[in-house]
């Protein structure tokens, strides 16, 4: 009988069509000690870079899948255990997962479940992992779609519910964004926590969504129970214009591919698989519309037309705020801009996305406020 404290890695499922992943580099070395959280290994996927935290605690010790290799979702990576375990039962498991592997017989994880609400006579699209009492909303940015909360989504549903939501005009969701006032969208997110039977939530926005997540907890402050700005739009006047307007009128590869490299201070992470996708929503009945209308909510001539400041200092709620320090879509806002009471931090070697880039810091951030 395999001793239960044996824990296997296995390669993340994240986003719903990721299939495999190529480990391409070993963040710790066998015999390392980790908890969770624990930064494990960097990993290629066909749309993205991202890294593996560990959800284990223990010993690194056996690693079955080396770097440059690849592994479907679901097979088993590596071996944790503690320093008790004896050497023998560690390496029966780790041939144990290698045949697995060599078998092709690997159980692929489930990912996230998905599903559909209507609000106010639109269809919102979500995502969902966990089955925790406190439940989190994860709301992206403009042009975004609920998958780009991979890297976080899954390591923050420990314990509790994580939804990604794609706002009106977004992935899956109806491309009507009404006169897409923050508004409609704040209402949106309130929406789906009434659709969802969810009394209160933790709230969590990227860019575009910093400022709805803001919005809906100015209007329904008892929905609340705490924000989490991730580079959020509104905190200031300056913003990058030429990249939204660049990002919104793109129609080709060749056209969109320079806008996109605005949004990583790692430019590498602009794949060919991540401008095609885009540039297949873009395609979509009705998503140029939706654009080209919440173009005219975040801009005001070259400058924000939101005040995301104002609607926080309504707000009593515990807020964390983080940001990349090479964010070339939305600067680095004052910590004062937040008031008092508010943990501003700022990610080196991040850019705007810095939720993809630097995930453990954004989960952080985020659990920083949950209680």
């Amino acid at each position: 009988m395999t001793d239960e404290r044996i824990r296997r890695i296995t390669m993340p499922k994240w986003g719903l069509s990721m299939t495999s992943g190529t480990i391409t580099d070993w963040l710790v070395s066998e015999g390392e000690e980790v908890t969770e959280g624990t930064e494990l290994a960097e990993i290629d996927t066909d749309k993205i870079a991202g890294t593996l935290e560990s959800s284990e605690q223990g010993v690194l010790r056996g690693i079955v899948v080396p770097a440059g290799r690849s592994a479907p979702v679901g097979g088993t990576i590596a071996i944790v255990a503690p320093a008790e375990v004896p050497d023998a039962e560690v390496q029966a498991a780790v041939a144990e997962a290698e045949e697995q592997l060599a078998s092709g017989e690997v159980v692929e994880a489930t990912g996230p479940a998905t599903g559909t609400v209507e609000v106010g006579g639109r269809t919102l699209s979500y995502a969902t992992v966990g089955d925790g009492p406190e439940v989190v909303v994860l709301v992206h940015g403009f042009g975004g779609d609920k998958d780009s909360w991979l890297f976080v989504q899954e390591p923050l549903a420990a314990g509790r519910t994580v939804h990604a939501l794609d706002l009106p005009g977004h992935g899956a969701s109806t491309k009507d964004v009404g006169d897409g006032g923050l508004e409609v969208l704040a209402d949106a997110v309130t929406g789906f926590l009434d659709a969802l039977g969810v009394e209160r939530a933790h709230l969590v926005g990227h860019s575009l969504g910093g400022a709805v997540v803001s919005a809906a907890a100015a209007r329904q402050p008892d929905r609340v129970r705490s924000l989490t700005l991730v580079a959020p739009a509104g905190c200031g006047a300056e913003i990058n214009a030429e990249y939204l307007r660049g990002f919104v009128a793109a129609s080709t590869r060749r056209e969109l591919k320079p806008h996109l490299r605005a949004l990583f201070a790692d430019e590498s992470q602009v794949t060919r698989q991540l401008v095609d996708d885009l540039l297949k929503f873009k395609r979509i009945d009705g998503v140029q519309d939706c654009l080209r209308t919440l173009l005219g909510t975040l801009l005001d001539g070259d400058k924000q037309a939101i005040d995301t400041a104002s609607l926080l200092a309504g707000v009593s709620v515990p807020t964390a705020v983080v940001w990349g320090d090479q964010d070339q879509v939305v600067p680095v806002a004052a910590p004062e801009v937040f008031g008092d009471g508010v943990r501003v931090r700022v990610v080196e070697g991040a850019g705007h996305m810095v939720h993809m880039e630097a995930p453990t810091a954004t989960r952080e951030a985020i659990e920083s406020v949950l209680g």
